[in-house]
């Protein structure tokens, strides 16, 4: 057989194997005969795909399904023991950390405040510690580690992957962060904007499992928000697509780390609101953080629920335009905001409804993310699980070999 013939035959066989992959991952358990059937693929071509995948550890069999006539057929599914997912979430004042199985089990799980901005040095220590916490408590070997996804408050540059952004993160300027953690735990490192990643976990696990196209919003110390097209995440040209926070809401408003004035992240980021329910309440209440103010706003307290619906308000324009743009099926917005319930949402859908062509307001479905804080890091993880079923060889020891794949 000549080479591009190998290079051909290796390259179905490679997507069929993502196929029978995202399938089990998408069924949970499923026979070897539904697959075929389901794939339209030859079972000969499947069982051989199957016994490589058992091989390898990425499969394993879960016990007799009910017959439909013959007998009963065995059941497959993903193992959860054999390989796992590390994914990392450097906010901008917390790290967290975790540790997932390949059917997106979060094992083990660590979070520290910590303020990362100014100190890559610093931060990058604390995540190897928590790295090295979650793998301890989750007994999972190095070996076993699939790879690790890291999520930034920043945009991330297709063109230098593993950096991020010198205009919004200065102080990281020049810093390797894949290098540097590659190089510490030996496994493949992917870094990528923290509300990408968030859209991500929310497509393949969360409210989007069904849905092809949405938006998710992180609103948190800054506002971020991700993409997802047909199930991938979209960075636009430069990896930069998505910037909500820094569309320019209010042209006379306070000036912006971007060179923007009014950037919605400087009316509705995390300091911004303290410092305004700060200033309405007169002194008659610190707000010191974010907690203070969403506590104060769920008991009723006045300053508190006014400055929330202002936020609801002012992430409506934000969101309004994005429906216009974009269009997408389904907006989820995440942060320890969305505890506040109705009092964000209720103002947040009104605006949108005020500012939006009523057709794609009419279409799309706003709700809450559900995993909170940590949608991020199980972003990251799952990140790492997509590209390694899209290329197991270059993820998995011994997959070339096991898998028949000409690398």
């Amino acid at each position: 057989m000549r080479a591009h013939q190998k290079s051909d035959a290796s390259a179905v066989r490679l997507h069929n194997i993502t196929l029978v992959l995202r399938t089990v991952q998408a069924e949970v358990q499923i026979s070897q005969a539904d697959l075929a059937r389901r794939l339209g693929l030859a079972r000969s071509t499947v069982l051989a795909i199957v016994d490589d995948l058992l091989e390898l550890g990425l499969l394993k069999e879960q016990g007799h399904g009910v017959s439909g006539g013959g007998r009963r057929p065995m059941m497959l599914t993903l193992d959860d023991v054999a390989y796992h997912l590390v994914g990392v979430d450097i906010g901008a004042t917390h790290v967290t950390v975790v540790v997932m199985n390949l059917k997106a089990e979060v094992l083990a799980r660590q979070h520290r405040a910590f303020g990362t901005r100014e100190d890559p040095k610093g931060t990058l220590a604390l995540v190897e510690e928590l790295i090295g916490r979650v793998l301890s408590e989750s007994r999972a070997g190095r070996r076993q580690v699939v790879g690790i996804g890291v999520g930034v408050p920043s945009p991330v540059d297709l063109r230098t992957p593993g950096f991020v952004s010198p205009v919004v993160m200065p102080s990281w300027a020049g810093v390797d962060i894949a290098g540097r953690l590659q190089g510490r735990f030996g496994v493949p490192v992917r870094v990528e904007n923290d509300a990408n990643l968030g859209a991500l976990w929310e497509a393949r696990w969360g409210h989007g499992a069904n849905v092809g196209t949405l938006a998710y919003i992180k609103v948190a110390t800054g506002i971020g928000s991700g993409l997802v097209i047909d199930g991938r995440i979209y960075r636009g040209a430069r990896g930069v697509a998505g910037e909500l926070g820094h569309l320019p809401i209010d042209s006379s408003g306070p000036l912006c780390v971007c060179g923007l004035r009014g950037c919605l992240n400087t009316l509705i980021g995390t300091h911004n609101l303290l410092e305004r329910a700060k200033g309405k309440g007169k002194g008659k209440r610190r707000f010191e953080v974010l907690d203070d103010l969403l506590d104060a706003a769920l008991a009723g307290d006045a300053v508190a629920t006014g400055t929330i619906e202002y936020a609801g308000r002012q992430l409506g324009l934000g969101v309004a335009m994005l429906l216009n743009l974009f269009n997408p099926a389904l907006v989820v917005v995440g942060g320890d905001i969305v505890r506040t319930g109705d009092l964000l949402f209720a103002p947040l859908r009104e605006t949108v409804s005020k500012n939006c062509f009523s057709e794609n307001f009419s279409h799309v479905h706003l709700v809450a993310s559900r995993v909170g804080e940590s949608a991020t890091a199980r972003g990251a993880a799952t990140l790492l699980f997509d590209e390694a079923i899209e290329s197991p060889a270059s993820f998995f020891e011994g997959a070339a070999r096991s898998l028949r794949l000409a690398v």
